[in-house]
C-alpha cells in the first residue's frame, strides 16, 4: 500500500480545490484537468483525482499524494478524454487517512450516475447524516461531498430533474461549500448562498470550465468568465450555459477573507479583488500600523514575500531575502515533535550573508501556535541578525473557523491564552505586531460581495454549529 506522508505544518489550511471542464471543442479532457490540478495544488496535497464522463460511462483516478505522484505517465494511458471531466485535490489535517473521501466520488443511484467534487464545511453534517441513516443510507467516509451527494440522489428521486435536484438540496445544506458535478449529459456548479468558498467560470474556446480559482482557468490557457455568485448554480449541456439561484437567500454575503491573506494564489482574481494586489495593500498598511526602523524587510516564504514587498514599498526599506525555502523535501522518518522539528529544519533556512548585523522586519501571514514563528526567530538570531522584528499580515486568531479552514481547536490558537507581549517574549523577537481588523478589511473593500472575519472578530455571518466540528477522520462525531 502506498504510504503518504502529512506535511506539518502550523498554517491555517483550507480543504481542497474542485475543477470540472465541458468539452465542446474535442480537447483533450485529461490533460487540461490534469493541468489544471497542478494550478490548485496550493489547496490540497494530500490526495488527488479525476473523473471523465466518456459516453455517460464514468472513469476515475484518485490516489493519496500530489498531482505529480498520482497522475504518472502510465496512470493517465489509462484515462480517455471525453465529454465531462471533473478533478480535485484535498486537504486534511488529520494524521490519519481516510482514503474513502478521496474525490471525486463517483455516485450511483437509480437515476443515474455523478461524480462530485468538493470544497467547504457543511455544519449541519451532523443532523443530515443522521437522517439518512435512518432512512438506510450507508456511508463509506465521513466526507462532506459523500452527505453532499447523498442529499443530492435523494433530491433527485422526489423531483423531475437533476437541477432542481440541487437547488434543493442547496436549502438543506448549511455552512460553506463550492462544489462541481459531472453529470450524464452535463456540467454542474454550484455556491452556497453565502459565498464562503470561492468558485469561478472560464471558457477555452468554446468548451467551459468552472474552478475554485482563476489561477486554474489561466494556467490552461482559458479566459476568466466571472465568479459563481453566492447561492448560485450554473449548468452546462450541449445546449449551452444556464444560471439558476436558490428562491431564498441570504441577507448578506460572507466570502472568507483569509483567502485573501493566505490560502488564495496570488495571480488568482476573487469576487473582484486581484489576491496579489490585497496582498500589496496588506504590507503597506502595516507599514502604516508599524512604522519600524531597520536595515532590511523580508517575507516568510511563500504567503509573507508580497506582503513584504507592500511593507518595503511603504517605507522605503529595501526589501531582500532572508530565507531559502526548500521545495524537494522527502518524506522524513520518525514520529511526533521530533520529526515535526527535523521538518522545519529542514524547510528553511536563513541566508547569513543577508542576515548578519541587520535590523531584520519579518513579515508572515498569520501565527497559530507559536512554534514556527519561534523557530524562525531563531533561524535569524542564529544567522547574526541585530534585531528581529515580525510583523503579521492578519489580526490575532482567536476563534475557531466553522465553513473550511482548517482552525478547530481554539485552545490551540497561541492569541486565545497570551498577550501580544507574551507571545513576542515567547517567540523570542524585539518587536511583534498584527494587522488590525479595520486594515484587513481596507485591503479588500473593493470585493464585489460582504466578507466573513469570523476567526479574527468571533462574529460570523452564518449560523455555527452548537456541536462544533465532525470529526472526518475517526470516523466518529465530535458532539461538544
Amino acid at each position: 500500500m502506498k504510504q503518504v506522508n502529512i506535511p506539518f505544518s502550523e498554517k491555517a489550511m483550507d480543504e481542497c480545490g474542485v475543477f470540472g471542464f465541458y468539452n465542446n471543442d474535442g480537447l483533450d479532457s485529461i490533460a487540461i484537468t490534469h493541468d489544471a490540478l497542478f494550478g490548485l495544488q496550493h489547496r490540497g496535497q494530500i490526495s488527488a483525482g479525476i473523473t471523465v464522463n466518456e459516453n455517460e460511462v464514468f472513469s476515475t483516478v484518485k490516489e493519496l499524494g500530489v498531482v505529480s505522484e498520482v497522475f504518472t505517465p502510465k496512470v493517465l494511458a489509462k484515462l480517455k478524454s471525453g465529454k465531462i471531466t471533473v478533478g480535485h485535490v484535498r486537504y486534511t489535517s488529520s494524521q490519519s487517512l481516510d482514503r474513502a473521501a478521496n474525490q471525486p466520488l463517483v455516485l450511483r443511484y437509480r437515476e443515474g450516475s455523478i461524480a462530485i467534487s468538493a470544497n467547504g464545511a457543511i455544519t449541519n453534517f451532523p443532523e443530515i447524516r443522521k437522517e439518512l441513516e435512518r432512512g438506510g443510507a450507508i456511508f463509506q467516509s465521513n466526507s462532506n461531498a459523500e452527505l453532499m451527494g447523498y442529499v443530492i440522489a435523494t433530491e433527485r428521486c422526489a423531483t423531475d430533474n437533476l437541477e432542481d435536484a440541487v437547488l434543493r438540496a442547496m436549502g438543506k445544506l448549511k455552512g460553506a461549500y463550492s462544489a462541481v458535478i459531472c453529470a450524464p449529459t452535463r456540467l454542474i456548479g454550484f455556491r452556497d448562498c453565502y459565498g464562503f468558498r470561492p468558485l469561478c467560470i472560464g471558457k477555452l474556446k468554446n468548451s467551459y470550465i468552472i474552478a475554485s480559482e482563476s489561477c486554474a482557468i489561466d494556467s490552461v490557457g482559458g479566459e476568466f468568465v466571472r465568479d459563481v455568485e453566492p447561492g448560485e448554480m450554473v449548468v452546462i449541456t450541449e445546449d449551452g450555459f444556464f444560471s439558476y439561484h436558490q428562491q431564498k437567500k441570504s441577507e448578506k454575503t460572507s466570502f472568507c477573507i483569509f483567502e485573501y491573506v493566505y490560502v488564495a494564489r496570488p495571480d488568482s482574481v476573487i469576487d473582484g479583488v486581484s489576491v496579489h494586489t490585497a496582498r500589496i495593500r496588506l504590507g503597506e498598511l502595516l507599514y502604516k500600523e508599524y512604522p519600524i526602523e531597520a536595515d532590511m524587510v523580508c517575507g516568510v516564504p511563500d504567503s509573507g514575500i508580497i506582503a513584504a514587498e507592500g511593507y518595503a514599498k511603504a517605507s522605503g526599506i529595501p526589501f531582500g531575502m532572508g530565507f531559502m525555502k526548500n521545495k524537494y523535501i522527502g518524506r522524513k522518518v520518525g514520529t511526533g515533535m521530533e520529526k515535526k522539528k527535523r521538518l522545519m529544519q529542514t524547510k528553511l533556512t536563513a541566508l547569513r550573508s543577508n542576515i548578519e548585523g541587520k535590523r531584520v522586519i519579518v513579515i508572515d501571514d498569520s501565527i497559530i501556535r507559536g512554534e514556527t514563528t519561534k523557530h524562525i526567530v531563531g533561524l535569524l538570531r542564529d544567522a547574526g541578525a541585530k534585531e528581529v522584528h515580525i510583523l503579521i499580515s492578519s489580526p490575532p486568531f482567536v476563534s475557531p473557523c466553522y465553513f473550511g479552514i482548517d482552525i478547530h481547536d481554539k485552545e490551540s490558537l497561541i492569541a486565545t491564552h497570551m498577550s501580544v507581549d507574551e507571545i513576542r517574549q515567547e517567540i523570542g523577537a524585539d518587536s511583534l505586531g498584527y494587522l488590525s481588523v479595520e486594515s484587513l478589511r481596507e485591503s479588500v473593500k473593493d470585493a464585489h460581495i460582504d466578507l466573513c472575519d469570523g476567526c479574527f472578530t468571533e462574529r460570523y455571518s452564518a449560523e455555527v454549529p452548537t456541536h462544533f466540528f465532525v470529526d472526518k477522520y475517526a470516523n466518529k462525531i465530535n458532539r461538544k
